[in-house]
Protein backbone atom coordinates (compact mmCIF):
# COMPACT_ATOMS: atom_id res chain seq x y z
CA UNK A 1 0.00 0.00 0.00
CA UNK A 2 2.99 2.48 1.17
CA UNK A 3 3.65 2.10 -2.89
CA UNK A 4 0.44 2.25 -4.39
CA UNK A 5 -0.74 5.19 -2.64
CA UNK A 6 2.26 7.58 -4.32
CA UNK A 7 2.29 6.10 -7.35
CA UNK A 8 -1.37 7.02 -7.73
CA UNK A 9 -1.20 10.20 -6.16
CA UNK A 10 1.82 11.39 -8.89
CA UNK A 11 -0.30 9.69 -11.85
CA UNK A 12 -3.00 11.44 -10.66
CA UNK A 13 -1.78 14.84 -10.37
CA UNK A 14 0.04 14.38 -13.69
CA UNK A 15 -2.95 13.62 -15.23
CA UNK A 16 -4.77 16.52 -14.70
CA UNK A 17 -1.96 18.61 -15.87
CA UNK A 18 -1.62 16.89 -18.83
CA UNK A 19 -5.29 17.26 -19.54
CA UNK A 20 -5.38 21.31 -19.04
CA UNK A 21 -1.92 21.29 -21.30
CA UNK A 22 -4.11 18.93 -23.90
CA UNK A 23 -8.01 20.19 -23.52
CA UNK A 24 -7.90 23.30 -21.14
CA UNK A 25 -5.29 24.87 -23.51
CA UNK A 26 -7.83 24.24 -26.90
CA UNK A 27 -10.55 25.23 -25.50
CA UNK A 28 -9.16 28.60 -23.48
CA UNK A 29 -6.81 29.40 -26.39
CA UNK A 30 -10.07 28.89 -28.96
CA UNK A 31 -11.63 31.55 -26.63
CA UNK A 32 -8.95 34.12 -26.49
CA UNK A 33 -9.23 34.46 -30.28
CA UNK A 34 -12.56 36.21 -30.27
CA UNK A 35 -11.63 40.55 -30.55
CA UNK A 36 -11.74 41.99 -27.16
CA UNK A 37 -12.90 38.83 -25.60
CA UNK A 38 -12.21 39.38 -21.58
CA UNK A 39 -9.10 37.28 -20.79
CA UNK A 40 -10.13 37.08 -16.78
CA UNK A 41 -13.29 35.63 -17.82
CA UNK A 42 -12.23 32.89 -20.52
CA UNK A 43 -9.97 31.27 -18.18
CA UNK A 44 -12.30 32.28 -15.47
CA UNK A 45 -15.46 30.07 -16.63
CA UNK A 46 -13.98 26.78 -17.11
CA UNK A 47 -12.69 26.40 -13.54
CA UNK A 48 -16.39 27.38 -12.65
CA UNK A 49 -17.86 25.40 -14.17
CA UNK A 50 -15.25 22.26 -13.10
CA UNK A 51 -16.17 23.20 -9.71
CA UNK A 52 -20.00 23.53 -10.29
CA UNK A 53 -21.07 20.77 -12.80
CA UNK A 54 -20.77 17.67 -11.10
CA UNK A 55 -22.51 18.85 -8.29
CA UNK A 56 -26.02 19.44 -10.08
CA UNK A 57 -25.95 17.34 -12.96
CA UNK A 58 -23.74 14.11 -11.56
CA UNK A 59 -20.75 12.25 -12.73
CA UNK A 60 -22.33 9.76 -15.09
CA UNK A 61 -19.46 10.13 -17.92
CA UNK A 62 -16.75 9.39 -15.15
CA UNK A 63 -18.17 6.30 -14.52
CA UNK A 64 -18.19 5.47 -17.79
CA UNK A 65 -14.75 5.14 -16.78
CA UNK A 66 -14.72 3.06 -14.04
CA UNK A 67 -17.57 0.89 -14.61
CA UNK A 68 -18.57 0.67 -18.70
CA UNK A 69 -14.96 -0.45 -20.19
CA UNK A 70 -14.06 -3.61 -18.16
CA UNK A 71 -14.90 -5.26 -14.96
CA UNK A 72 -12.29 -2.84 -12.37
CA UNK A 73 -14.60 -3.65 -9.38
CA UNK A 74 -12.63 -6.91 -8.95
CA UNK A 75 -9.55 -7.75 -7.96
CA UNK A 76 -6.71 -6.42 -9.77
CA UNK A 77 -8.66 -3.31 -11.30
CA UNK A 78 -7.05 -0.26 -9.49
CA UNK A 79 -3.94 -1.47 -10.81
CA UNK A 80 -4.99 -2.19 -14.33
CA UNK A 81 -7.00 1.41 -14.08
CA UNK A 82 -3.23 2.72 -13.16
CA UNK A 83 -1.45 0.86 -15.54
CA UNK A 84 -4.08 2.06 -18.63
CA UNK A 85 -4.03 6.29 -17.46
CA UNK A 86 -0.09 6.20 -17.54
CA UNK A 87 -0.33 4.64 -20.90
CA UNK A 88 -2.68 7.02 -21.92
CA UNK A 89 -0.52 9.83 -20.38
CA UNK A 90 2.50 8.90 -22.08
CA UNK A 91 1.03 8.67 -25.47
CA UNK A 92 -0.82 11.94 -25.40
CA UNK A 93 2.12 13.76 -23.65
CA UNK A 94 4.53 12.67 -26.96
CA UNK A 95 2.14 14.03 -29.35
CA UNK A 96 1.40 16.91 -27.31
CA UNK A 97 4.87 17.31 -27.12
CA UNK A 98 5.00 17.68 -30.81
CA UNK A 99 2.69 20.26 -31.07
CA UNK A 100 -0.15 17.98 -31.84
CA UNK A 101 -3.44 18.26 -30.04
CA UNK A 102 -4.85 14.72 -29.74
CA UNK A 103 -7.75 12.87 -27.96
CA UNK A 104 -6.88 12.36 -24.28
CA UNK A 105 -10.22 10.87 -23.94
CA UNK A 106 -9.25 8.31 -26.84
CA UNK A 107 -6.11 7.25 -25.07
CA UNK A 108 -8.07 6.86 -21.60
CA UNK A 109 -10.33 4.60 -23.38
CA UNK A 110 -7.77 2.68 -24.88
CA UNK A 111 -5.48 2.14 -22.64
CA UNK A 112 -7.82 1.04 -20.05
CA UNK A 113 -9.60 -0.87 -22.17
CA UNK A 114 -6.35 -2.59 -23.25
CA UNK A 115 -4.97 -2.92 -19.45
CA UNK A 116 -8.23 -4.46 -18.75
CA UNK A 117 -7.52 -7.29 -21.43
CA UNK A 118 -3.69 -7.49 -20.28
CA UNK A 119 -4.97 -8.13 -16.70
CA UNK A 120 -7.47 -10.72 -17.59
CA UNK A 121 -10.41 -8.50 -16.46
CA UNK A 122 -13.59 -8.70 -17.71
CA UNK A 123 -13.91 -6.27 -20.95
CA UNK A 124 -17.06 -4.82 -22.06
CA UNK A 125 -16.91 -5.08 -25.93
CA UNK A 126 -20.51 -3.64 -26.03
CA UNK A 127 -19.33 -0.79 -23.96
CA UNK A 128 -16.00 -0.34 -25.46
CA UNK A 129 -18.34 -0.02 -28.87
CA UNK A 130 -20.73 2.11 -27.97
CA UNK A 131 -18.10 4.90 -26.58
CA UNK A 132 -16.19 4.43 -29.73
CA UNK A 133 -19.76 5.07 -32.00
CA UNK A 134 -20.47 8.45 -29.91
CA UNK A 135 -16.97 9.37 -30.05
CA UNK A 136 -16.60 9.04 -33.60
CA UNK A 137 -19.88 10.64 -34.38
CA UNK A 138 -19.23 13.48 -32.53
CA UNK A 139 -16.79 15.44 -34.40
CA UNK A 140 -19.12 14.72 -37.68
CA UNK A 141 -21.37 16.27 -35.98
CA UNK A 142 -19.23 19.31 -34.72
CA UNK A 143 -18.04 19.89 -38.53
CA UNK A 144 -21.50 20.16 -39.47
CA UNK A 145 -23.13 22.13 -37.14
CA UNK A 146 -20.49 24.63 -37.51
CA UNK A 147 -20.93 24.90 -41.00
CA UNK A 148 -24.56 25.57 -40.56
CA UNK A 149 -24.07 28.14 -37.79
CA UNK A 150 -21.18 30.07 -40.14
CA UNK A 151 -23.78 29.90 -43.05
CA UNK A 152 -26.86 31.13 -40.98
CA UNK A 153 -24.74 34.09 -39.59
CA UNK A 154 -24.21 35.14 -42.77
CA UNK A 155 -28.00 36.24 -43.24
CA UNK A 156 -28.52 38.23 -39.84
CA UNK A 157 -29.06 41.64 -40.83
CA UNK A 158 -26.05 43.92 -40.18
CA UNK A 159 -26.72 46.75 -37.31
CA UNK A 160 -24.78 49.50 -34.81
CA UNK A 161 -25.72 46.74 -32.24
CA UNK A 162 -23.76 43.75 -34.58
CA UNK A 163 -20.30 44.27 -32.54
CA UNK A 164 -22.43 43.94 -28.95
CA UNK A 165 -24.46 41.14 -29.79
CA UNK A 166 -21.83 38.96 -31.36
CA UNK A 167 -19.44 39.54 -28.39
CA UNK A 168 -22.89 38.25 -25.82
CA UNK A 169 -23.56 35.49 -28.24
CA UNK A 170 -19.44 34.19 -27.87
CA UNK A 171 -19.66 34.39 -24.10
CA UNK A 172 -22.85 32.64 -23.77
CA UNK A 173 -21.49 30.24 -26.32
CA UNK A 174 -18.14 29.87 -24.29
CA UNK A 175 -20.46 29.30 -21.21
CA UNK A 176 -22.28 26.18 -22.92
CA UNK A 177 -18.87 25.08 -24.12
CA UNK A 178 -17.24 25.10 -20.88
CA UNK A 179 -20.26 23.44 -18.99
CA UNK A 180 -20.63 20.83 -21.84
CA UNK A 181 -16.33 19.89 -20.78
CA UNK A 182 -17.51 19.87 -17.37
CA UNK A 183 -20.45 17.23 -17.77
CA UNK A 184 -18.18 14.92 -20.28
CA UNK A 185 -14.54 15.60 -21.34
CA UNK A 186 -13.32 16.98 -18.37
CA UNK A 187 -14.97 13.76 -15.48
CA UNK A 188 -11.96 12.08 -16.93
CA UNK A 189 -10.37 13.49 -14.44
CA UNK A 190 -12.43 13.25 -11.42
CA UNK A 191 -12.87 8.87 -12.27
CA UNK A 192 -8.99 8.98 -12.13
CA UNK A 193 -8.65 11.75 -8.95
CA UNK A 194 -11.17 9.45 -7.42
CA UNK A 195 -9.75 6.48 -7.80
CA UNK A 196 -6.04 7.85 -6.42
CA UNK A 197 -8.07 9.12 -3.14
CA UNK A 198 -10.03 5.25 -2.68
CA UNK A 199 -6.26 3.99 -3.42
CA UNK A 200 -5.08 6.39 -0.64
CA UNK A 201 -7.64 5.32 1.75
CA UNK A 202 -8.02 1.37 1.51
CA UNK A 203 -5.17 0.32 -0.50
CA UNK A 204 -5.10 -1.36 -4.27
CA UNK A 205 -7.97 -3.81 -5.28
CA UNK A 206 -11.13 -3.45 -6.75
CA UNK A 207 -12.55 0.02 -7.61
CA UNK A 208 -15.45 1.38 -5.78
CA UNK A 209 -18.34 4.52 -7.15
CA UNK A 210 -17.24 7.43 -8.15
CA UNK A 211 -16.64 10.00 -5.19
CA UNK A 212 -15.96 13.99 -5.70
CA UNK A 213 -15.83 15.69 -2.49
CA UNK A 214 -15.63 19.24 -2.67
CA UNK A 215 -11.85 19.18 -0.61
CA UNK A 216 -10.31 17.96 -3.84
CA UNK A 217 -12.05 19.78 -6.70
CA UNK A 218 -9.73 22.74 -5.86
CA UNK A 219 -6.28 21.76 -6.14
CA UNK A 220 -7.70 19.70 -9.72
CA UNK A 221 -9.13 22.92 -10.99
CA UNK A 222 -6.06 24.65 -10.15
CA UNK A 223 -3.47 21.78 -11.41
CA UNK A 224 -6.07 21.87 -14.80
CA UNK A 225 -5.28 26.07 -15.36
CA UNK A 226 -2.01 25.39 -14.87
CA UNK A 227 -1.24 23.47 -17.45
CA UNK A 228 -3.90 25.10 -19.51
CA UNK A 229 -2.14 28.33 -18.97
CA UNK A 230 1.38 27.09 -19.72
CA UNK A 231 0.63 25.38 -23.32
CA UNK A 232 -1.81 27.22 -24.30
CA UNK A 233 1.96 29.10 -26.70
CA UNK A 234 1.99 25.75 -28.55
CA UNK A 235 -1.57 23.96 -28.55
CA UNK A 236 -3.93 27.21 -27.94
CA UNK A 237 -2.28 29.25 -30.90
CA UNK A 238 -1.87 26.03 -33.29
CA UNK A 239 -5.89 25.76 -32.82
CA UNK A 240 -6.50 29.68 -33.31
CA UNK A 241 -4.23 30.28 -35.85
CA UNK A 242 -2.51 26.98 -37.66
CA UNK A 243 -5.22 25.36 -38.31
CA UNK A 244 -7.75 27.51 -40.02
CA UNK A 245 -8.33 31.35 -40.34
CA UNK A 246 -11.04 32.63 -37.93
CA UNK A 247 -12.68 35.55 -37.61
CA UNK A 248 -15.43 36.80 -34.47
CA UNK A 249 -18.20 34.65 -36.20
CA UNK A 250 -15.95 31.47 -37.14
CA UNK A 251 -15.65 31.36 -32.87
CA UNK A 252 -18.94 32.02 -32.32
CA UNK A 253 -20.10 29.17 -34.25
CA UNK A 254 -17.34 26.67 -33.70
CA UNK A 255 -17.94 27.33 -29.86
CA UNK A 256 -21.81 26.56 -30.10
CA UNK A 257 -21.23 23.63 -32.68
CA UNK A 258 -18.51 22.10 -30.08
CA UNK A 259 -21.33 22.69 -26.84
CA UNK A 260 -24.00 21.14 -28.99
CA UNK A 261 -21.99 17.69 -30.41
CA UNK A 262 -20.61 17.33 -26.39
CA UNK A 263 -23.98 17.92 -24.65
CA UNK A 264 -25.45 15.58 -26.80
CA UNK A 265 -23.14 12.75 -25.97
CA UNK A 266 -23.78 13.77 -22.57
CA UNK A 267 -27.12 12.50 -22.66
CA UNK A 268 -25.86 9.01 -23.69
CA UNK A 269 -23.47 8.84 -20.68
CA UNK A 270 -20.59 8.69 -23.37
CA UNK A 271 -16.96 10.55 -22.93
CA UNK A 272 -15.89 12.53 -26.29
CA UNK A 273 -13.07 14.68 -26.82
CA UNK A 274 -13.78 18.45 -26.30
CA UNK A 275 -10.35 18.58 -28.54
CA UNK A 276 -11.89 16.94 -31.31
CA UNK A 277 -15.50 18.56 -31.38
CA UNK A 278 -13.95 21.91 -30.81
CA UNK A 279 -11.22 21.33 -33.82
CA UNK A 280 -14.30 20.10 -35.90
CA UNK A 281 -16.62 23.13 -35.09
CA UNK A 282 -13.85 25.07 -36.37
CA UNK A 283 -13.02 23.65 -39.61
CA UNK A 284 -16.79 23.79 -39.76
CA UNK A 285 -17.15 27.56 -39.57
CA UNK A 286 -14.56 27.69 -42.01
CA UNK A 287 -15.42 25.41 -44.42
CA UNK A 288 -18.49 27.94 -45.26
CA UNK A 289 -16.48 30.46 -46.62
CA UNK A 290 -14.93 27.91 -48.95
CA UNK A 291 -12.63 25.32 -48.66
CA UNK A 292 -9.84 27.62 -48.84
CA UNK A 293 -9.81 28.92 -45.87
CA UNK A 294 -9.35 25.48 -43.91
CA UNK A 295 -5.18 24.43 -43.70
CA UNK A 296 -5.61 20.74 -44.35
CA UNK A 297 -2.55 20.18 -43.68
CA UNK A 298 -3.03 20.92 -39.91
CA UNK A 299 -6.19 18.61 -40.13
CA UNK A 300 -4.42 16.04 -41.38
CA UNK A 301 -1.92 16.40 -38.84
CA UNK A 302 -4.52 16.49 -36.26
CA UNK A 303 -6.34 13.48 -37.59
CA UNK A 304 -3.07 11.29 -37.77
CA UNK A 305 -2.57 11.80 -34.04
CA UNK A 306 -6.10 11.01 -33.68
CA UNK A 307 -5.79 7.46 -35.53
CA UNK A 308 -2.45 7.07 -34.11
CA UNK A 309 -3.85 7.27 -30.26
CA UNK A 310 -6.82 4.62 -30.26
CA UNK A 311 -4.71 1.44 -30.95
CA UNK A 312 -1.49 2.83 -29.71
CA UNK A 313 -2.96 3.34 -26.21
CA UNK A 314 -5.09 -0.08 -26.24
CA UNK A 315 -1.67 -2.21 -27.67
CA UNK A 316 0.82 -0.17 -24.58
CA UNK A 317 -2.05 -0.82 -22.56
CA UNK A 318 -2.59 -4.53 -23.16
CA UNK A 319 1.28 -4.81 -22.68
CA UNK A 320 1.13 -2.75 -18.93
CA UNK A 321 -1.69 -5.04 -17.82
CA UNK A 322 -0.35 -8.30 -18.59
CA UNK A 323 2.67 -7.09 -16.83
CA UNK A 324 1.13 -5.87 -13.74
CA UNK A 325 -0.65 -9.16 -13.77
CA UNK A 326 2.48 -11.46 -13.78
CA UNK A 327 3.67 -8.85 -10.93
Amino acid sequence: MMVWTPAFAVTATLFVLITGANDGAALIGLGLRFPKSLGWVTVALPAVALMCVPYVWGVAVARTFTERLAGLGTSGGAAAFLAGVVIAVCVVGLLAGRGLPTSLTLAVVGGITGAGFGAGLPVSLSGLAGVLAVGAGAPLVGVLLGYLLAVASRRVPSSRRMPRLVLAAHLLAYLAQCVAYALNDGQKMIAVVSVAVEVGRHGPGGIGPVDVPPWWMVPLVVAFLTGALTSMPKVGERLGRGLVLTRPLHVVSAETAAAGAVLGSSALGSPVSMTQSVTAGVVGAAASEGAGRVRWQGVVNMATAWLVTLPSSMALGCLAGLAVRLL
